[in-house]
């Protein structure tokens, strides 16, 4: 009797699974059905050739190759390089910043607790829309125009942007480039190496000191053996504005400081609650064995409360990414802006340029997820 009772259950269970895939389905056809009969209705022209027409907008910033004459697909790949490039610099400072924050809520330090915990009640509570507007309106448009600028080592700050000398790569600098590239590879190896070391012996190796070295000295080697092959432009002032360097527009500015704020404020308290969830016993047996506070929590507290923080930061950095798309409110050219905004409004092509821009945020979003995923399994504790 149970297991006829267990046979009616399953084939139950698949019929109701078949029906809701078929359900599934006809909402599909449905809607994709619904989507043919009105562009056919509408005479609007589908298919991707509009990727090959010329765009005729420019762009205020284009880190590849583009101007009025190129085509929609340029377009598109400039956005999408503006959105990676503002997306992958605030996941990097947002959580420099969040860490940094988080750590410093736990502090014995009255002052830098209330300071830290300030910071997270105040920046998480404002919507980042008006975070964005308040870096662009009421900061760097209020700074001095170019001939006041701030300046600082070549560097100078005004109501136009951030200018700052620009690398020039002569003859050599690929190698002194491969140099520092090896020089990464060879202080990653050699810190998996020092942790093997480390969990067979209990002896530390100086992993800091030789990574310095690697990643600086063999590049400076290389540097001065081909000859400085690597110069800076420094930018100068010529009538009322500046020539030459690199100009970082305020509009990117604004957008990477709202990104990163916004974003610490969770991260920091995904921190303190990681921390939190490490039993306090970890931490007095650290001391007891001698450590310092900041031994005994970057290397007893933080890789296990990492198995607490990680899946929760990685959905901090999804949020980050679809966050950017609010730079079209300060006109920043990021990929929502370009593609689903002003070639969408010229083109007219909405169902193509909806599914596309729809694709490419997916994509985005699957990789991090993946690549936080793969980092989450590589450094998982294992209970022993």
């Amino acid at each position: 009797m149970r297991g006829f009772a267990r046979s009616v259950r399953d084939r139950r269970a698949i019929a109701l699974q078949a029906i809701l895939v078929f359900c599934i389905a006809a909402l599909v056809w449905f809607f994709l059905e619904n989507a043919r009969s009105n562009v056919a209705a509408q005479n609007t022209k589908t298919g991707f050739d509009f990727f090959w027409n010329t765009a005729g907008f420019g762009v205020v910033q284009a880190l590849i190759p583009y101007d009025e004459t190129s085509t929609y697909f340029r377009a598109f790949l400039v956005g999408l390089a503006n959105t990676l490039l503002v997306s992958a610099l605030g996941i990097v400072f947002a959580t420099v910043i969040g860490f940094l924050v988080g750590i410093g809520r736990l502090s014995s330090n009255w002052l830098v607790a209330r300071l830290c915990g300030g910071y997270v009640e105040l920046l998480r509570n404002l919507p980042l829309l008006f975070q964005i507007l308040f870096w662009y309106l009421a900061v760097l448009a209020s700074l001095p125009a170019p001939r006041n600028s701030f300046s600082l080592l070549g560097v100078y700050v005004n109501n136009r942007g951030l200018i700052l000398p620009r690398p020039v790569f002569g003859d050599g600098a690929e190698w002194v480039l491969t140099a520092f590239v090896g020089g990464v590879v060879l202080a990653l190896l050699f810190r998996a190496h020092a942790r093997r070391r480390q969990a067979e012996t209990g002896e530390m190796l100086p992993t800091g000191r030789l990574a310095l070295g690697a990643v600086v000295g063999l590049p400076l080697v290389v540097f001065l053996l081909a000859g400085a092959p690597i110069s800076f432009e420094v930018p100068e002032l010529r009538g009322f504005n500046f020539v030459g360097g690199l100009r970082l527009i305020p509009e990117f500015v604004a957008l990477l400081i709202a990104l990163s704020t916004y974003t610490a404020a969770f991260i920091a308290e995904i921190v303190r609650a990681g921390i939190l969830a490490v039993p306090r016993g970890q931490s007095e047996a650290a001391y007891s064995l001698g450590l310092r506070r900041g031994l005994a929590l970057r290397l007893i507290v933080l890789p296990q409360a990492l198995r607490v923080i990680i899946p929760p930061l990685t959905s901090q950095y999804l949020n980050l990414t679809k966050n950017s798309s609010l730079a079209v409110a300060i006109g920043y050219p990021d990929f929502f802006a370009l593609f689903a905004g002003t070639t969408l409004n010229q083109t007219g092509q909405a169902t193509e340029i909806i599914a596309i821009t729809m694709l490419v945020y997916l994509a985005i979003s699957l990789t991090t997820s993946a690549a936080m995923n793969w980092y989450n399994r590589a450094h998982a504790w294992v209970e022993r």
